[in-house]
């Protein structure tokens, strides 16, 4: 029998939280049944299995990071629009590192397409990269250079992967200026006429 007040929801909240603390490839089901004191069957019920569980925290996840984003957006435009997003996604990264990690499963494009969380994370992210002028296929040449600049920073950072002894917020710093340049001066794909 399953534990009485036990739902999806709180499911995927304690495996979010499981996930900060011990990292998202460590959530299992096992642990998940543990920390609520039920065998790993009652889960069932409740999800699917561990892909079921880990999506379903990747939506939570980005979720909570695009309404940071949005929150830190609001009322700006190019290169502070550019500063302010940038930064809530390392502080939400930084934060919540197994969430962060979540974010950044591979997911079924169907299931992504009907997520209201991914269809605000497209509008404002390419609604601030119109700012700068960009087009398709532009925007999202410039969605992937943010993203993996982004990520790829946040991942170095939090694993001490910068000895230097240069303040790793002025480099950050600089990036983002580096990148509001890029995007000013984003060298335009040509429009075929054919």
């Amino acid at each position: 029998m399953v534990r009485a007040g036990l739902t999806a929801d709180r499911l995927v909240e304690a495996a979010a939280e499981l996930a900060d603390e011990v990292g998202f490839e460590s959530v299992t089901l096992s642990a998940l049944a543990r920390h609520f004191g039920v065998k790993d069957a009652s889960l069932y019920s409740h999800v699917r299995n561990l892909q079921d569980l880990r999506t379903r925290v990747a939506l939570l996840a980005g979720g909570e990071m695009i309404d940071r984003i949005a929150a830190a957006v609001a009322g700006r435009a190019g290169q502070d629009a550019l500063a302010a997003f940038a930064g809530a996604y390392r502080a939400y990264a930084l934060e919540r590192p197994g969430r962060y990690a979540a974010t950044q499963i591979r997911m079924d494009q169907a299931l992504l397409t009907e997520s209201p969380n991914f269809r605000r994370t497209a509008e404002i992210t390419y609604g601030m990269l119109r700012a700068y002028g960009l087009e398709e296929p532009d925007l999202t040449d410039a969605v992937r250079l943010l993203r993996s600049t982004f990520h790829g920073y946040c991942a170095l950072e939090a694993t001490g992967g910068f000895g230097a002894a240069r303040d790793v917020q002025a480099s950050w710093d600089r990036a983002i200026a580096a990148l509001h340049v890029a995007l000013e001066q984003w060298p335009r794909q040509e429009k075929n006429n054919d």
